[in-house]
């Protein structure tokens, strides 16, 4: 029974650490769940950013300088879209394109999305389970200071500037979990479940706002730990610090251990945020969290495992 792992991720942020754990662990050892309340319909197009974002990352096709999107992209589709005076506030690389093209193709076909991107990641030469968290639509939407938005309007076309008042996962509440997830949260040789450093607001609560996966998580064996993705007071990368202040939270790493609550048996913070820990209520693991290279992924990767396996 070979010991499994499974991550929990949104797109950049998290797939950082889900590389680590991809780079570290043993071929077909990893499952990463996707956060797909990103998930949009643009240009009659399915499109699943934060999917599509693991799948470059895990096959090394990501393009690591602009963050997103794939490597030696060209953009030619763009260029004519925007000759045609068509809407063009979401950049599509032609190659990233295809694969929109593909997906959409395949679900009119009545394919689910999780068989679309097992194929897609099998293509890929990945050697690990890359999930969506349901077959069915949940969306992130926001109400925010000009109105409600969809999240790729307020992430994107908004570049995050309007402040948020509330946050809700259409859809959640009568999702169906993936059942490779749940079968895996009830299978033995799980060893950890891990919470990437991902936006918890934005690209890990809508997998816990769907009931069964709640659950699922709550009740496995295998330890639970959430990796901060605030230091020193402010957010890695992307809008974290400033929706919390938005919402009237304190940015700190303690108070995002506070939102998974009771999820969790284990919590990481950097050394930024040392004096927290007592507050935190659980065993903590004080590290460097920051991952600049692939050296920083691997090393956060091997100490959150020796973690998990201290916690069993």
């Amino acid at each position: 029974m070979n010991p499994r792992v499974l991550a929990l991720s949104g797109g950049i942020g998290g797939a950082k650490l889900a590389l680590g754990l991809y780079q570290t662990m043993a071929p077909n050892t990893l499952t990463v769940l996707a956060n797909t309340g990103d998930d949009f319909d643009h240009l009659g197009l399915h499109i699943s950013p934060d999917v599509d974002t693991l799948l470059y990352t895990l096959a090394g096709l990501a393009d690591t300088e602009r963050g997103w999107g794939r490597a030696g992209e060209t953009w030619r589709f763009m260029t004519e879209l925007r000759r045609l005076g068509a809407e063009d506030w979401f950049s599509l690389g032609d190659q990233d394109l295809a694969l929109h093209v593909e997906r959409t193709r395949a679900l009119r076909t009545g394919e689910g999305l999780t068989s679309i991107t097992t194929r897609v990641a099998n293509r890929f030469g990945i050697h690990a389970q890359l999930l969506p968290m349901s077959d069915d639509a949940v969306r992130t939407q926001l109400s925010t200071s000009i109105g409600v938005l969809d999240f790729q309007r307020y992430f994107v076309a908004e570049r995050t500037l309007p402040t948020v008042q509330h946050i809700e996962y259409q859809g959640a509440a009568d999702a169906a979990a993936n059942p490779k997830v749940l079968a895996l949260l009830a299978n033995e040789a799980l060893q950890a479940v891990v919470i990437c450093p991902s936006n918890p607001w934005l690209s890990i609560a809508p997998l816990l706002a769907i009931p069964a996966l709640n659950s699922a998580i709550a009740a496995c064996k295998a330890p639970v730990i959430a990796i901060s993705p605030i230091v020193g007071g402010a957010a890695i990368k992307g809008p974290t610090a400033k929706i919390m202040t938005e919402l009237g939270l304190p940015v700190t790493a303690a108070e995002v251990a506070r939102f998974y609550g009771t999820l969790l048996d284990g919590y990481v913070i950097d050394h930024a945020d040392a004096a927290l820990a007592n507050e935190i209520g659980i065993p903590v693991l004080t590290t460097s969290t920051v991952m600049r290279n692939d050296d920083d992924k691997q090393r956060l990767a091997r100490e959150v495992l020796d973690f998990a396996q201290a916690l069993r």
